[in-house]
Parts: C-alpha cells; sequence; structure tokens
C-alpha cells in the first residue's frame, strides 16, 4: 500500500497535467466563440435585406454560439475543481507535516456547559477539530464537531467499519470536497427548509395546461402572420394578453424569483454532491443505508434537485429583457415556470430536509475517512464490553510530533480511579488529554494513536478548565464547584468516565486537600471510573483506604543542575517537585 504522502504527490501530478490541458481547450474555444461572433455579425450584415435567411442565420448562429458558451462554462468549472483538488492534495501533504494553524479551528463550537468540549483542546488553535476537520460545508463542519462531541457510545463497529471504507476511497471524498468548494452558497439549509414549509402556493392549478395551450395558439399566429394568412393584430393581441396575464401575478412572480435566487447555488451544488453519492458503490451498513435513503422510488435524489436547479435556471431567463417580454407574452413563461417550481416545492418539501443532512453527514464523515487514511499506523480500538474500560499500549496525544512522542501503556477498569501526581510540565495533563481523546475518538468511530486498545464503550465527562464570569458575577471557586455539582448531577443520571485535573484552586490549601478527598471519596463511592490529576499528595492516601484508587505519577529529575523528564507513566507516588528549581533556575527568586 501507498503512504499517503505518495499517493498526495501523485494527485498533485496528476491534476495539474490535466489543468493544463483544460486551460489549452478553455483557450480554444474563447478563439471559436470569437469566430462564431464574427461570421454571425457577417451573416447579419450579408442578409440584412432578407429576412428568411436572416433568421435562418441567427437562429443557427445563436445555436453555435450557445453550445460553445455553454462548454466554454463546463471547461472553467472543471478548471476550478482542479484547482481546488491540487489545493486538496497540497494541504495533506503540509498536515502530514504538522503544518495545520492555518485551518478553521472550530473555536465556536467550544461550550463551557458542555460534558468536555472545553476542557480537552478539542477545538480552537492547534486543537484536535483544527487538525481533523476537512469539511467543505458549514452544515458538514456542524456535523463534524456533533460527531465528536455527542457522547455517542451507540453503533461504534458500524461507525469504524465506515472510517475504513471512506478512508480507502480518497478519489471519492476529494471530488465531493472539491465540488462543494467550488460553488459559494450563501443561505444556511435550515433557512431554505424553514421557507419551504411556511411557502404559500399562488398558481392555479389551471396553469397545469394553460401554458402549453396558449404558447400552441402563440406559435401557430406567428407562422401564420409569417406566411400573410393572418393579420398581425391577431399576433399582437395574443401578446398582449400574455403580458396582461403575467402583470396579474407579477408582484408574487418577483418574489418568488427572489427567493429562489438566494437558494439556487444550493441545489446546484448539491445535486452534484448527491450524484457523486449515488454513483460511489458502498459497502458498509452506515454508508448503504444513507445510499438507500436518497432513492426517491424510480427517481434519484440528484436528479429531483437537478430538476428544481433547472427550473430556478428557466425562471432566471426572465432578467433577459427581450426573452423576458417575448416569452411572457407569447409563451406565459413565468407562471409556466412558477407553477412547475410549486410543484415540485409541494412534492419534496417534507423529504429535502433528509436529504439535505445526508449531504451533511458525508462531508463529516469524508474528514474521519481523510484522517484514517493519513494515520495508517494508528488502531481502531477493540470494542469488548466488560470490567476493562481502557486497556492501550504504546499510547500517546495524536497532535504530538511522532518523532518526539514517548509511548505509554495504561488499562483503567470499570470503577477504578487513578490518582496522578507529578511535578509541573511533567505530563499530568497532555495524559489526562491523552485519555480524553482516545475515549472521544473511539466514540466517534475512529482510529487511535496506540499499538493496540481495547475498549469498553463509555461518555466522557472532565473538569480542567475552568472559566469564571465577570459579567455574571460568578467568582472562579464558585465556578469550580458550579463544574463539580455538574459532574455529580450528570454521573447519577448515566454511566461517565471522570477526568479532573487539579479541582478546588479557588481555595486554601487546606480546604483544598480536605475537599478535594472527599469529592474522590463521593466519585469512588458512587461507582465511578476515572483520573484526577493532583500535586497535593495528602490525596494520595484515600488508596490506602479504597483499593479501587490507585496511584500513579510522571516523573521529573534535576540532574547537573538542568531538569529532565521521562513523560513515563508510572505507578505510586511522585516525589520529585520542581516549583522552586523553576523560579531560582528563570531568577525569579534568589538561591
Amino acid at each position: 500500500m501507498n503512504s499517503p504522502l505518495s499517493v498526495y504527490r501523485q494527485n498533485i501530478k496528476q491534476y495539474r497535467e490535466e489543468l493544463s490541458r483544460v486551460k489549452k481547450q478553455l483557450f480554444t474555444f474563447s478563439m471559436l466563440r470569437l469566430a462564431v461572433f464574427l461570421v454571425l455579425a457577417f451573416l447579419v450584415y450579408r442578409f440584412f435585406g432578407n429576412a428568411r435567411l436572416l433568421i435562418v442565420s441567427l437562429l443557427i448562429g445563436i445555436g453555435v454560439f450557445l453550445f460553445l458558451v455553454t462548454r466554454h462554462a463546463n471547461l472553467r468549472q472543471q478548471k476550478r475543481k482542479l484547482q481546488e483538488l491540487i489545493l486538496l492534495n497540497e494541504t495533506e501533504i503540509e498536515v502530514l507535516h504538522r503544518n495545520f494553524h492555518h485551518l478553521p479551528n472550530g473555536k465556536e463550537f467550544t461550550d463551557a456547559t458542555h460534558e468536555f468540549s472545553q476542557d480537552v483542546d478539542l477545538f480552537g488553535d492547534r486543537s484536535f477539530f483544527q487538525y481533523l476537520n476537512r469539511t467543505a460545508l458549514l452544515s458538514g463542519k456542524q456535523k463534524l464537531a456533533k460527531f465528536l462531541t455527542s457522547n455517542d457510545i451507540e453503533d461504534i463497529p458500524q461507525k469504524q467499519e465506515a472510517v475504513k471504507e471512506l478512508a480507502e476511497k480518497v478519489k471519492f471524498r476529494q471530488e465531493f470536497t472539491a465540488v462543494a468548494r467550488i460553488i459559494d452558497t450563501e443561505t444556511p439549509p435550515d433557512t431554505i427548509l424553514k421557507w419551504f414549509i411556511e411557502y404559500k402556493t399562488f398558481v392555479p392549478l389551471y396553469f397545469r395546461w394553460l401554458p402549453f395551450l396558449f404558447s400552441l395558439i402563440s406559435i401557430g399566429l406567428v407562422c401564420l402572420n409569417f406566411f400573410d394568412l393572418v393579420s398581425g393584430y391577431f399576433v399582437a393581441g395574443v401578446f398582449f394578453l400574455g403580458l396582461g396575464i403575467t402583470a396579474n401575478k407579477l408582484k408574487k412572480i418577483n418574489l418568488l424569483s427572489t427567493h429562489l435566487g438566494e437558494i439556487q447555488d444550493t441545489f446546484r451544488q448539491y445535486h452534484q454532491l448527491l450524484d457523486l453519492m449515488e454513483k460511489e458503490a458502498f459497502t458498509s451498513s452506515l454508508l448503504k443505508h444513507r445510499k438507500d435513503r436518497i432513492q426517491q422510488s424510480s427517481r434519484k435524489a440528484s436528479g429531483i434537485f437537478r430538476q428544481f436547479s433547472g427550473n430556478i435556471d428557466a425562471l432566471d431567463q426572465r432578467n433577459n429583457m427581450i426573452f423576458g417580454v417575448l416569452g411572457n407574452g407569447f409563451l406565459l413563461w413565468d407562471l409556466r415556470q412558477c407553477y412547475k417550481l410549486e410543484k415540485w416545492i409541494k412534492t419534496y418539501r417534507d423529504k429535502v430536509g433528509d436529504w439535505f443532512e445526508i449531504i451533511h453527514f458525508m462531508d463529516a464523515g469524508n474528514s474521519l475517512g481523510n484522517f484514517a487514511f493519513n494515520h495508517p499506523g494508528y488502531v481502531f480500538p477493540e470494542i469488548k464490553p466488560g470490567n476493562t474500560i481502557l486497556k492501550t499500549t504504546q499510547a500517546v496525544h495524536p497532535l504530538i510530533d511522532p518523532q518526539e512522542a514517548v509511548r505509554n501503556d495504561y488499562t483503567i477498569q470499570k470503577e477504578e480511579f487513578f490518582i496522578i501526581t507529578g511535578a509541573n510540565m511533567a505530563g499530568k495533563s497532555t495524559f489526562l488529554r491523552t485519555v480524553s481523546l482516545q475515549i472521544i475518538m473511539a466514540n466517534a468511530g475512529l482510529p487511535v494513536c496506540a499499538r493496540t486498545c481495547e475498549y469498553t464503550p463509555i461518555k466522557l465527562i472532565t473538569s480542567m478548565r475552568t472559566v469564571d464570569s465577570l459579567a455574571d458575577e460568578a467568582s472562579y471557586f464558585y465556578a469550580e464547584l458550579s463544574r463539580l455539582k455538574f459532574i455529580v448531577d450528570e454521573i447519577g443520571k448515566d454511566n461517565y468516565f471522570i477526568i479532573l485535573d487539579e479541582i478546588l484552586k479557588g481555595t486554601n490549601s487546606t480546604d483544598k486537600a480536605i475537599g478535594s478527598r472527599k469529592f474522590v471519596e463521593k466519585l469512588v463511592a458512587s461507582g465511578a471510573t476515572g483520573i484526577i490529576a493532583t500535586h497535593d499528595l495528602s490525596l494520595c492516601e484515600v488508596a490506602d483506604k479504597i483499593d479501587r484508587v490507585k496511584n500513579h505519577y510522571f516523573d521529573a529529575e534535576i540532574i547537573n543542575d538542568e531538569l529532565h523528564f521521562d513523560y513515563t507513566f508510572k505507578d505510586g507516588i511522585c516525589r520529585n517537585m520542581n516549583a522552586s528549581f523553576l523560579l531560582r533556575k528563570m531568577e525569579i527568586v534568589d538561591d
């Protein structure tokens, strides 16, 4: 199997070659358009006195010119897609070299009231989300954030199966993302769905057949007049009648046209994304189920979206002054298209939301598959419900450079509580975040950074980064207490893995020691599983009385007046602290 780096480099080479060919084709078609325009101008001049030849020349010339315009537009879109594909592969190479800090960081998803999103560097600068996220749609980005924060422990093997399949579908994932990026949309999907539900029709049902009949009469009269068989007054009469019928509904037509103009790009984009999904063969149950949901009896969802987009394009022709006047006068064009659009809205508005959700699911899922592809050395946790919550060998935080990482083994049993002590900067907080992310990633179906991992699914809850609120007149200590109360309430409702980092920092050391000990004893008595990191060695005494509490530590040594860390997870209690040494070393205090 080729490495991710070699795959991305080969992709860039291939897409650059294709881009070069497309640019040459664009130049050729530009020249052809210019040539057709000049020939058409010459024919108009040549046959200006001969109405029949002039009309025939114009019809043929305009037809050829429109074909070339359409072909040129398709090539321009292909050019943009190839440019996006090149950029995607260049981005992946940057990320493989740990350069990802320019990517969207998802800080808007940080929530102080959530079980863990504020504590574990999940969102924000240099966060796991920033490293993971490759979504192209805003709703896909929101869906990805939900995958990580939902605390959903159901169907993890099925999630893993889907992620593994998407990991192998590099071309599909990148095509999907490139197509999503080349079309800019402004209206959020939720706004579109709300407008669909609330929309009231205004075109009468008899416009199912009236525009067709009116068009036949108009074309017949124009043809008869062309051969001098009827008077031009009949043609003019039908023309002004058509304008009058349209004018009667003009205000509502304009309003509908404005709304549809705002959502047109969304349907142009989404029908292409649905088409990509429909053409792709999936084997995993989650992805097959999503694909089955975008089938509408004998019609595919992409075709239904394409139809709606095409009808919007047809209505948009009214903005062409000449066609708008002639089309409404002779064909009742606006009302014909409005009837089709309203019929579509009534038929499909209850299904559009489901199809939108599937697109957003795939956009988010592609990021998960991309992560798995980029890390072939990671392992998918083996789901083994039982007494062992986590049994991991050679684990490390996924954002630490693997060349510098120190790997650790650990096993955490159900209803077991670790007390972790250690010197400043020895690795306690990093370890807590490593375990936290391992649980989050496992629950989302992702592989984890370890050699082996056995996992009993469990929800996560943390208190590591309490924030006070001056606006709410809440002190830091009160904010801490509120967070701990939140944890107690939540573990009374469900089974959680609890991670705490130096709790009760907002009070004096004696009070802190007593309070921390009582809190840990309460958690253990309730059957909780988790980890607490602390500098308070007296808290370690709990392990002497309760077998389910285990002491572990990260060590630091002073060798030749230099501080050394091994970042290794060890059994026991840390006795080496470094605050005084660091104060002296940085010349903050005297010897």
